[in-house]
């Protein structure tokens, strides 16, 4: 009995050690559960002070600098050496962040300028030689794809499916020379395939070029997808499914949007100022606010960018030995003489130089030296693809081809067709006809 006792007394006091040692555990203090180490921009911010502003107006970089007790040395040296980096003399209001020291001083040691949602530019003040470089946030990309039928406009209808603006734009310019936006139809439709773009998977960051896509208009189905024709210089355009290039040699309008035609290529023109006289007109009139971007109409060389007698400040472009296009009254130039440019390069400003009533800019067409109405003119295709790019190209986009097919066209119920603004065709996009 005795015996029994003992072991049982002996278990008492091994589960009271073990409780005892658990409750002993308990009442001493944890191991401090270190702080995850978190970094924006590449820097941790736990090392110094931070401040998230925005640039005010009229604020300059140096003033800003300055004032957070950065020598003036290191300004001027970001000025000099870094101005290929970033021109701190075009400084926009963008938000920033600023790293002060956590000293008493707190003075600037790191100021990040935020380009955009994705791009910053940083400037390090810690050495005794400040430096700058470019950076780009993390961003996911989510591929989208969108189907519609359109009852009133294009930049209507993708509002509605929740669409980036800037897609309808793309569409627009795509199509520029095979669909007449002003003259859609109540039920044509669009797909269109491309990404979207978020940081930290949540806020939106844009969205990039369209991949695919495809609008029937009449009835009738172009698609479109864009391919690398010169991998040299990078030449993009955008071909439908049988190979041909979808856009023109020229754009109709050396304008993009906003622009009121406002005189057009009349050889018999009678102005009452000038007594009732013909005074042939051998231009296109294309009204728009000063400040205006004007756009090549067609790639080319240009031969004159200068300023003279009643055309004002002027550019002429030679695309070939057939056509030359002419552009005046800019407000200024952008391109000098011997540039190459693309179609749809800015090449200046709508202004009001030389013999003008109103801002506009008058575009000249040549065809074989002589002037023509280019709205008059059937101006050639640009070339297909070549017949040793061809079978690659339908490779290329077969399943894309297969994957816009696959996409089911979204109608708008009508609720949320009473629901639209009654003004909502005032503000309609303006594209070139």
């Amino acid at each position: 009995m005795q015996k029994y006792f003992g072991a049982i007394l002996a278990l008492i006091i091994l589960v009271s050690c073990k409780e005892k040692q658990e409750l002993v555990q308990q009442l001493e203090p944890a191991e401090p559960v270190q702080k995850p180490i978190v970094k924006r921009f590449g820097f941790n911010l736990e090392e110094f002070n931070v401040v998230y502003d925005t640039i005010q107006k009229g604020e300059t970089f140096g003033e800003l600098m300055l004032k957070n007790k950065v020598d003036y040395p290191k300004i001027i040296h970001i000025a000099e050496e870094y101005k290929d980096t970033f021109d701190i003399r075009r400084i926009d209001r963008k938000p920033y962040v600023l790293l002060k020291s956590k000293d008493t001083s707190e003075s600037a040691q790191v100021f990040i300028y935020q380009n955009d949602k994705i791009n910053y530019t940083v400037f390090d003040f810690r050495d005794s030689t400040a430096n700058a470089y470019k950076g780009r946030r993390k961003v996911n990309s989510v591929e989208r794809e969108v189907g519609g039928v359109i009852e009133n406009n294009l930049s209507e209808t993708l509002d509605n499916l929740g669409v980036d603006y800037n897609v309808t734009i793309d569409l627009s310019e795509i199509y520029a020379w095979t669909i007449d936006f002003f003259r859609l139809e109540k039920g044509d439709k669009f797909k269109v395939i491309y990404d979207e773009h978020f940081i930290n998977d949540s806020i939106y960051a844009g969205r990039g070029p369209i991949k695919a896509a495809l609008f029937e208009h009449k009835g009738t189905p172009i698609y479109a997808f864009p391919y690398v024709t010169d991998s040299l210089k990078n030449i993009l355009d955008y071909y439908d499914q049988d190979a041909n290039n979808l856009r023109s040699t020229f754009l109709r309008a050396p304008i993009k949007f906003g622009y009121r035609l406002s005189s057009r290529y009349n050889l018999k023109r009678r102005i009452a100022y000038y007594g009732y006289k013909v005074r042939p007109h051998k231009g296109t009139d294309y009204a728009a606010p000063i400040g205006t971007p004007i756009i090549a109409t067609a790639d080319g060389t240009v031969t004159e960018s200068t300023r003279r007698g009643g055309n004002g400040k002027y550019v002429k472009i030679r695309h070939n030995g057939t056509y030359s296009t002419q552009y005046l009254h800019m407000k200024k130039q952008k391109v000098k003489r011997g540039e190459f440019v693309r179609q749809g390069d800015v090449i200046g400003w709508v202004g009001m130089t030389g013999n003008t009533g109103g801002p506009h800019v008058c575009y000249r067409f040549w065809r074989n030296g002589r002037q023509v109405d280019p709205l008059r003119e059937k101006l050639p295709a640009a070339e297909p693809i070549a017949d040793s790019l061809r079978t690659d190209y339908l490779a290329h986009i077969d399943p894309l081809k297969f994957q816009l097919d696959c996409i089911e066209y979204i109608l708008l119920p009508k609720e949320t067709e009473d629901l639209l603004d009654p003004e909502l065709e005032e503000n309609q996009l303006t594209l070139n006809p």
